[in-house]
């Protein structure tokens, strides 16, 4: 979307999630203006070690450059997008601001503190499902909640003050449902599940020059349909050999007289490198939605777990399991998402293999490998690598706290790094690889490996 928009300021703040190294960094991807964190959220496992147990003051990344903040990382990444759209205005370049917080997420250590005190004094009973989550987690997840309320008023103060008011689509939606059993109005479910209570998400739009205020559309859609959505509203043309998967929601939201067919919406999501058929996935249309919930942190589905089947036009609750009742619409059903998935995965050649990190070129002398972006092996671990230039690489290992007395074997075309690492050790060199130029896997063994404070918290890998 970002390289789509190439006449357009682009910035992006807070979370990407799709890759902390060249070329997958969002610098690499059409993005002139990034604020962000690495991995999927502020102290997970990519994470410079310092965030490891904070939302406030963390260490980002500026345009890839490792900054210490001062501040709670939600107000952060509203900050710098104000400054951002403020820049843009001045300049009289229209703008693309992409703000993805992290919150409210795990781990809820670090809120804002007032407005944890403040929930932590409601019923919070009346939102929690049989006890589910704890009053003090839910507190802190509230809190954060309002913490990204405020932050939108503030931005559209901003844009009141600018004048950019009537003239800016602004879009808000959220990416799950709650991860406990919490509020759900008539829906169930949860995060990682796929009744709509753990997938259906609300999409807000403002754009007082050309949508009607209170305008609801009930037509099925997906994040999908976003960049359509956004191309049209700024009147950009992709390639004709660019193919789309969404519509525009547009003429439904302007009121407008439009062919809508019904269509079938594909999701799929669980752990592992490989998609597997039937493996939680869930089709749905305007009246329909096949599931089968066979485990969101599993490799391969749990054969025991049936398929479900809903008519969500009268029974939005998903109550009613229709499986046998309507065996037409479930074959029908199942054999678009066989078909769905044939055609998806003819879009990722060598079964889906991970893309590789470069090394050795102008705009990546250093890799910095984590837990996050590892596979595991029969004997240990690998990264999937792409050295650009032949030439000699440093190796040094670096562990968040401490490490107990270890031994570490690194290896990379047929040479092997062997180190006794003593214990109390946080950063140890392993020495130097030549490396030629092509595709490569770097792989580590870990011994005794009992738990995870024994292998190391990064892999450096360096150009020298």
């Amino acid at each position: 979307l970002a390289e789509a928009l190439a006449d357009y300021a682009t910035g992006i703040f807070g979370k990407w999630h799709l890759g902390d190294e060249y070329p997958m960094r969002a610098s690499d991807q059409g993005f002139q203006e990034s604020l962000v964190h690495l991995g999927g959220g502020l102290a997970q496992a990519s994470e410079p070690i310092e965030n490891k147990r904070r939302y406030t003051n963390p260490v980002l990344f500026l345009n890839n450059e490792k900054v210490q903040t001062r501040g709670y990382c939600t107000d952060l990444y509203f900050e710098a997008a104000s400054r951002f759209i403020d820049r843009s205005a001045q300049a009289q370049k229209p703008f693309f601001a992409y703000i993805a917080p992290n919150a409210p997420h795990g781990p809820f250590h670090d809120v804002p503190k007032a407005l944890y005190q403040k929930y932590l004094k409601r019923n919070l009973e009346s939102v929690m499902i049989d006890g589910a989550g704890s009053r003090d987690t839910v507190a802190r997840i509230l809190a954060m909640i309002e913490n990204v309320d405020d932050n939108i008023g503030r931005l559209l103060d901003l844009l009141d003050r600018r004048k950019l008011t009537r003239n800016t689509l602004v879009i808000f939606l959220n990416d799950n449902g709650p991860n406990s059993r919490r509020f759900v109005g008539p829906l169930r479910g949860k995060k990682t599940e796929l009744h709509d209570g753990g997938v259906r998400s609300p999409l807000w739009l403002r754009w007082p020059d050309r949508l009607k205020p209170g305008t609801t559309s009930d037509r099925v859609s997906a994040h999908y349909d976003i960049m359509p959505t956004i191309l049209d509203a700024t009147g950009v043309n992709l390639s004709p050999d660019v193919t789309l998967d969404g519509r525009s929601l547009l003429p439904l939201l302007q009121q407008k007289s439009v062919s809508w067919p019904d269509r079938d919406l594909y999701l799929q999501a669980h752990r592992g490198d490989n998609p597997v058929p039937d493996h939680n996935m869930l089709v749905r249309n305007q009246c329909w939605k096949l599931l089968r919930q066979s485990g969101f942190g599993s490799e391969t589905p749990d054969p025991d777990v049936p398929f479900e089947l809903y008519d969500l036009a009268n029974d939005p609750g998903e109550t009613q399991k229709l499986v046998f009742e309507r065996p037409d619409i479930f074959d029908a059903m199942h054999q678009r998402y066989l078909a769905w998935f044939k055609d998806v995965s003819t879009t990722r050649p060598d079964n889906y293999a991970p893309p590789r990190m470069r090394i050795g070129n102008a705009a990546s002398r250093q890799l910095i490998l984590s837990s996050q972006d590892r596979r595991e092996i029969p004997t240990g671990y690998e990264w999937h690598l792409q050295i650009d230039q032949a030439g000699t690489y440093a190796v040094e290992l670096q562990w968040a706290a401490p490490c107990p007395a270890t031994k570490i074997q690194v290896k990379a075309d047929a040479q092997t790094l062997s180190a006794a690492i003593p214990a109390g050790s946080i950063t140890h060199p392993c020495g130097q690889l030549t490396l030629p130029a092509g595709p490569l896997n770097l792989q580590m063994n870990v011994s005794p490996n009992k738990n995870r404070s024994e292998a190391p918290y990064f892999v450096i890998l360096k150009a020298l």
